[in-house]
């Protein structure tokens, strides 16, 4: 039977784990997908766009007011690492940061859909170019190898 959500199983629409991650926690998060992809995010944009309800928030009023007065524990000047990750079941990691966050829950799907690569090949293919504000990395991973 197929219901509301357009298919017979109800996880058709969730991504697979991955095959390996790799946290550098000064660094960033590599992700080789189970279908041969690799993504790269670095801390500061895992933080940024951390999928916790208060990250969200804010992401929300920076879009409606370029103004909007970010909080202190992100300006501290200090260097912003990953303290530590946990997977989450099968289906996400979390991330703990330096500055105390640590209520994300990073969905192997929502990993997808922010993967920063990806997001500048659709903003070249729209001719935006620009992503809107948001900065991640290219392809080309700290250590040299590729993101692709």
């Amino acid at each position: 039977m197929v219901g509301w959500w357009g298919c017979a199983d109800i996880r058709c629409d969730v991504e697979p784990p991955p095959s390996a991650i790799d946290l550098k926690k000064d660094r960033g998060l590599t992700v080789q997908w189970a279908d041969g992809a690799s993504s790269y995010y670095t801390i500061a944009y895992l933080r940024k766009m951390s999928p916790s309800a208060d990250q969200r928030e804010l992401r929300d009023q920076q879009q409606k007011n370029r103004l909007a007065i970010l909080p202190s524990s992100m300006m501290s000047g200090v260097k912003l690492e990953a303290t530590g990750a946990e997977l989450v079941g099968n289906y996400a990691i979390r991330v703990s940061f330096s500055d105390g966050h640590d209520t994300g829950i990073y969905s192997w799907q929502y990993l997808r859909e922010i993967d920063p690569a990806l997001g500048a090949e659709r903003d070249l293919a729209e001719g935006t170019g620009g992503g809107a504000g948001v900065t991640g990395p290219t392809k080309q991973r700290p250590d040299g190898g590729s993101g692709a």
